[in-house]
């Protein structure tokens, strides 16, 4: 008996040097490491307050109840101003939304040389592109047309914001949009439920693009019924709450002017920053419910309810 307990010893010594040597020639087998994320995050006053900067340690991100940690908070100024900025106008909006381009043409003369600039015109359920992407200002101010008041067959604007996204190449800068429309779906329906909206919010999380929206009214039946106006002002406040942008309403009217929801979203994109964190390992990949947070009182983040997190690798 005694032999026998020797043994046994001797085998989980023999174990725990083998384990030893693989773990020293790196043998070993590791967690796998989630790689860093990165979301634009505005920030922005509570209160009406004035905007104070933000330094990395007042930044908080959770998913779940776990904290994860931040990497990097860089300011998008100077020389990381660059941002890519699409105007999307619903083709089925009436035509009186001529009116607002001179709010239009202003705001895109205000913004900076980094920021590049297109215009297109949703229908059929994709974008008719009137000015790709330019730094000339003067050049993306003349893409901007009077609407057509029809959307045609496939009319979603939730189709057609899926498809400029999928369609838009990859580049190092912040990507946002500006979708001008009354949100109805004619092709998906009305309800709570929109397949075509959640597609929309999915792509636009996976490819980090933050959604704004302006509420314009259409033409035709629709654009008379309280019911579809109701959810289409519901299914732009979503896209735009969960992407992390803002959503502009005055009643189920287009506004006189576009000039002061312009120059809020002006103050917005003046004030965002890239973060970069560690989130939880994730196997195969996929978009990740996340929170982010200030311990400053005076200031509210906002930035998508989701982000990209790719396969986590072994180290």
């Amino acid at each position: 008996m005694p032999n026998k307990k020797l043994a046994q010893v001797f085998l989980f010594v023999a174990f725990a040097f083998v384990v030893a040597s693989q773990r020293a020639e790196g043998h070993d087998s590791v967690s796998p490491a989630a790689p860093p994320v990165h979301m634009v995050v505005t920030a922005e006053a509570r209160h009406g307050a004035e905007i104070p900067v933000i330094a990395p340690n007042e930044v908080q991100v959770y998913e779940g109840r776990e904290k994860l940690q931040v990497v990097d908070w860089i300011p998008l100024i100077g020389d990381h101003a660059g941002l890519e900025f699409f105007i999307l106008i619903d083709d089925a909006s009436s035509p009186s939304i001529g009116s607002q381009f001179d709010d239009i043409r202003a705001f895109i003369a205000l913004q900076p040389e980094t920021t590049l600039i297109g215009v297109g015109y949703m229908r059929d359920g994709t974008v008719d592109i009137t000015q790709n992407l330019t730094a000339d200002h003067a050049a993306a101010a003349s893409g901007l047309r009077l609407p057509i008041g029809n959307g045609g067959a496939f009319s979603s604007i939730y189709l057609s914001i899926s498809d400029l996204i999928k369609r838009w190449p990859v580049a190092p800068l912040r990507r946002e949009i500006l979708v001008i429309s009354d949100g109805i779906d004619q092709f998906g329906g009305s309800g709570p439920a929109n397949p075509y909206v959640d597609t929309a919010i999915e792509d636009a999380q996976k490819a980090g693009a933050i959604v704004h929206a302006i509420y314009a009214s259409g033409v035709g039946h629709y654009a008379r019924s309280y019911y579809r106006a109701y959810w289409g002002q519901n299914y732009l406040s979503q896209v735009a709450d969960e992407t992390g942008g803002e959503a502009y309403f005055l009643g189920y009217q287009t506004a006189v002017s576009f000039a002061p929801y312009l120059q809020d979203l002006m103050r917005r994109l003046n004030h965002q920053y890239l973060l970069t964190f560690i989130p939880k390992p994730e196997k195969k990949g996929g978009l990740v419910r996340v929170k982010v947070r200030s311990e400053m009182s005076s200031v509210e983040l906002i930035a998508a309810s989701r982000v990209y997190v790719p396969p986590a690798t072994d180290m």
